[in-house]
C-alpha cells in the first residue's frame, strides 16, 4: 500500500439547495416532534457516506459536468426536497424548552459544495486497503450550534476524465439506515427520469412522517437525553455532539467481501460445531446472512487484534423494528425507528475453535428477543439495556459495531449514469464499527467495510482470506 495521497482539492461552488416550489404550491412551515427512537440519537456523532460513480469517456468531461450532470443533480435534488421537506430543515433546541424537535420554514435548504479533484478515482473506490483519511475530503461537514444542527449536507466532487462522487454528513437523530436509502432512492429516481417538474414517486420512496403510530412509552425519550453522551460540553442542552477524539495516522480501511458460497459453508460449519447437538436443534438457530457474517467478522476482528484471551469483548447492532411495532409502521415511515443490542462475552470463548458458532448463537438469541421487547416495550428495560451498553463501552477491551445492511439495496442508487461503482460509510473509521451492505457485484453476496491500525488490518485480511478456505 503506497502511503501518500494527492489531496488536492478546488472548490468550485458552495450554495444552499433548497426544495423545489412554485406560486400554485406555497411550501408552509413543518414541525415534528422527535420521538424516544430519534431522541436516543441526538448527541452522537453524525454518519458520513460517500458514492462514487464511473463515467464513459463522453461523460467524463469537464463540459459534460458543468453542462448536464451537475445541473441535472442540483435540480433533482431539489425537486426531491418538496418531498423530504423535513431533510431541509433543522433540529432546534430553544432556550427554555425541555426538549428538541424538528422544524423547516420556507427559507431552509440544505447545503451542497460542488468540488473538482485530480486524485485517482479508482483508488478511492476501491476494496483494497487505504489511508483512512484519503476519503475525508470528499465528505461536508455539518453545521451544528447549541441550538440548531442542520440535518444533512452534500458534496458533489468531480474527477476529470473518471467519474464522479456524492458525498454526505447527516444527522442520525433524524435518519436511520432505511430512511436515508430511500432518500438517496428518491432524488436519484427524480434525476434519472429528468423531469422539469415536481415528480410523483413509486410508493416505496413516498415518505411518511406522521408520528403518531409511534407508541411513546412515558418518559423514555428524556432518559435517553439527559442519559446520552455529552462530553465535555458543559451545556447539557447542546445539539454538539463530543466529537471523536482519534488519531488518525496509520489508520486504514479497506471493504471485504463474502460470496453466497462462503456464507453457505459459514451456516454449515456452524452447524456442525454445535457441540453434540442435534441438527434439527442447530436450525432452530438464527443463521440469517446478517449473522453469519456479523459473528465472522467479530472473530476475525478479535483475532488480528491480539486481544488478551482473559479480557471482555462487546458487540452491538441496531435493528429496524418498524415491522416488529404493535400496530407495525408503515415500511416507508421516514425518521429513526431502531433498537439498539448488545452483549459482553469472554475474549477466550471467542478465540475458542468454535468461537465462530458461539458468536452466531449469541447473535442468533439477541435478535430472536426482539420481537417481544419492541412490542412490550418499557422505560424500564429500555433504561436496563441503555445501562448495559454503557457498562459495556466502559469494561470491554474492544466494542465491534455494525450499521448498514444489505436489504438497503444501497447499490441500486442509479441517477441515470449507472450504478455506484463503490460506496462506503467514511465514519466507521471514528471506531470499530463495520459497514454492511449487498455486494457491488450483485452476486448474492455481502460487503462489509472496516477500519483498523494498519499492522490489524493486514492481519485480519490474512485471517479473513484463511479462514474461508
Amino acid at each position: 500500500m503506497a502511503t501518500s495521497y494527492n489531496y488536492s482539492l478546488k472548490v468550485l461552488e458552495v450554495c444552499r439547495v433548497t426544495p423545489f416550489t412554485n406560486s400554485a404550491t406555497p411550501l408552509v412551515e413543518l414541525c415534528l416532534p422527535l420521538t424516544h427512537f430519534d431522541m436516543f440519537w441526538v448527541k452522537l456523532f453524525p454518519i458520513e457516506r460517500i458514492f462514487f460513480y464511473q463515467l464513459s469517456q463522453h461523460e467524463s468531461t469537464q463540459t459534460f459536468f458543468n453542462s448536464v450532470l451537475f445541473p441535472r443533480l442540483k435540480h433533482s435534488l431539489s425537486l426531491t426536497l418538496t418531498h423530504f421537506l423535513p431533510i431541509a430543515g433543522h433540529i432546534i433546541w430553544p432556550v427554555g424548552t425541555e426538549k428538541p424537535s424538528f422544524l423547516y420554514t420556507p427559507s431552509d435548504g440544505v447545503s451542497l459544495i460542488v468540488s473538482e479533484s485530480n486524485s485517482d478515482f479508482n483508488r478511492l473506490s476501491q476494496n483494497e486497503m487505504q489511508e483512512a483519511i484519503a476519503l475525508h475530503p470528499y465528505v461536508p461537514e455539518l453545521p451544528v450550534s447549541d441550538s440548531k444542527a442542520a440535518i444533512i449536507a452534500f458534496q458533489i466532487t468531480f474527477f476529470p476524465n473518471q467519474g464522479f462522487s456524492i458525498g454526505m454528513c447527516f444527522q442520525h437523530a433524524m435518519i436511520d439506515g432505511k430512511s436515508i436509502a430511500m432518500f438517496m432512492k428518491s432524488w436519484a429516481h427524480i434525476c434519472k427520469v429528468n423531469s422539469d417538474m415536481t415528480t410523483l414517486l413509486p410508493l416505496e420512496l413516498t415518505p411518511i412522517f406522521d408520528r403518531t403510530g409511534v407508541d411513546e412509552p412515558q418518559g423514555l425519550g428524556m432518559f435517553y437525553l439527559k442519559n446520552r453522551f455529552s462530553g465535555s460540553n458543559s451545556n447539557p442542552k447542546s445539539l454538539k455532539h463530543p466529537g471523536v477524539i482519534k488519531d488518525m495516522e496509520n489508520i486504514v480501511r479497506a471493504n471485504f467481501e463474502l460470496l453466497r458460497p462462503d456464507i453457505t459453508n459459514l451456516r454449515r460449519n456452524i452447524v456442525s460445531q454445535q457441540n453434540g447437538k442435534e441438527e434439527e436443534d442447530s436450525k432452530c438457530m438464527h443463521l440469517s446472512t446478517f449473522v453469519l457474517s456479523y459473528a465472522y467478522i467479530i472473530v476475525t476482528i478479535v483475532k488480528a487484534k491480539n486481544l488478551e484471551r482473559k479480557g471482555k469483548v462487546g458487540f452491538l447492532f441496531p435493528a429496524d423494528c418498524r415491522s416488529r411495532l404493535n400496530p407495525p409502521l408503515p415500511t416507508n415511515y421516514f425518521g429513526n425507528c431502531v433498537v439498539r443490542s448488545s452483549a459482553l462475552v469472554d475474549t477466550e470463548t471467542i478465540l475458542d475453535k468454535n468461537g465462530t458458532a458461539f458468536v452466531a448463537n449469541e447473535l442468533s438469541k439477541m435478535i430472536k428477543g426482539l420481537g417481544t421487547r419492541v412490542k412490550t416495550m418499557s422505560v424500564e428495560r429500555e433504561i436496563e439495556q441503555t445501562f448495559k451498553l454503557k457498562n459495556i463501552m466502559q469494561v470491554a477491551d474492544v466494542v465491534i459495531g455494525v450499521g448498514g445492511s444489505p436489504r438497503f439495496e444501497i447499490y441500486e442508487t442509479d441517477f441515470g449514469w449507472g450504478k455506484p461503482k463503490k460506496t462506503h460509510v467514511v465514519s466507521i473509521d471514528k471506531g470499530v464499527w463495520i459497514s454492511m451492505a449487498e455486494s457491488s457485484h450483485g452476486n448474492g453476496g455481502i460487503e462489509l467495510g472496516l477500519a483498523l491500525k494498519k499492522s490489524e488490518m493486514e492481519m485480519f485480511t490474512f485471517l479473513f482470506a484463511n479462514g474461508l478456505k
